[in-house]
């Protein structure tokens, strides 16, 4: 087997760097990691796994700060979450019951973290993992039809309500209740957008459907067109939504860049391939997990019992 098929987050552990099992304990491991030494170690690695310090929601800046050098806010995220404090969030907020696919955070955004940090505040009865794949990986399982067929890059739309309606509303996307500042933050993005007269925001976005890591130049798969596209949804859920509105009224919608249709089964490969290839990271209270947004894509296992990961992004 080929390293990509083996790879897993690295782990670490008190007893392994010689620091007690505490958050302190871990704060000190990182202080250690002088100079670059923790970027060239997660870009080595991709993804690390903190296990064994006994980090507290209310003690997780101790770590945030060194693992995360500029917190970021989650603007225009898609995802339903909560804000809990200084740019950290729950988790998406979607029903137990629901797998949420393999994605990198805001590949459909003009620009994304580097870095995320998830936090196991409380573990779930069962399952709740968060998989992770290498994106290379990830690419390379995709048929060359499908790959060829993606490299124009992926046209994203997004309608965004005014208070009240399905999705997200433009506020809560961005923030902010100030329109100027949502229309001057567009502009800087190469973004298409229309203000409507009833109070909805409808955003139009050409981005790549892979990119080049910054450090090691390795293309990855970066684009979250099976999350977007109806047929991700299931036969049942695409045919109720297409009875009562088309498919530029969606709160989010895919096609390829040129406008075209992205058929049903190429979404539905990327779909399950990206999940197929995942690597589960299963919880326990006080883990951490550091990854490199760009080299590996994350989503989330179905799970029962009460579960909270929080998250944070950094560039």
């Amino acid at each position: 087997m080929s390293e990509r098929e083996t790879w897993r987050p690295l782990e670490i552990k008190p007893d392994e760097v010689g620091v007690p099992a505490s958050p302190e304990g871990l704060a000190a491991y990182l202080g250690s990691l002088a100079g670059d030494r923790l970027t060239d170690l997660l870009v080595r690695e991709k993804a690390l796994v903190f296990r064994g310090f006994g980090v507290t929601e209310k003690r997780l800046d101790l770590a945030m700060d060194r693992l995360l050098p500029n917190r970021l806010a989650y603007v225009h995220g898609n995802s339903p979450r909560t804000k809990v404090g200084r740019n950290v969030y729950t988790s998406t907020e979607y029903p137990p019951e629901l797998t949420i696919s393999m994605h990198n955070e805001l590949s459909y955004a003009h620009a994304w973290p580097s870095r995320l940090l998830f936090c196991c505040v409380t573990r779930p009865e069962t399952g709740g993992a968060t998989p992770v794949v290498d994106g290379v990986r990830w690419l390379e399982l995709l048929r060359p039809e499908v790959r060829a067929a993606y490299a124009g890059g992926v046209l994203y739309t997004q309608n965004l309500h005014d208070g009240y309606g399905l999705g997200k509303s433009w506020q809560g996307t961005f923030e902010t209740d100030d329109r100027s500042e949502v229309e001057a933050f567009l502009k800087s993005t190469d973004a298409e957008w229309e203000s409507r007269a009833d109070g909805t925001l409808r955003v139009t976005q050409r981005r790549p459907s892979t990119v080049r890591h910054p450090v090691t130049g390795v293309e990855v798969w970066f684009n979250q067109s099976d999350q977007w596209h109806p047929a991700a949804l299931g036969d049942d859920t695409a045919a109720e939504l297409a009875a009562i509105m088309p498919e530029e009224e969606l709160p989010q919608s895919v096609r390829f860049a040129d406008g075209s249709p992205i058929p049903a089964d190429y979404v539905i490969e990327v779909r399950d391939k990206g999940l197929e290839a995942a690597v589960d990271c299963d919880w326990e209270a006080g883990d951490l997990m550091l990854i490199d947004n760009v080299l590996v894509a994350h989503g989330r296992r179905s799970f029962t019992g009460s579960r909270r990961v929080l998250v944070a992004m950094s560039d």
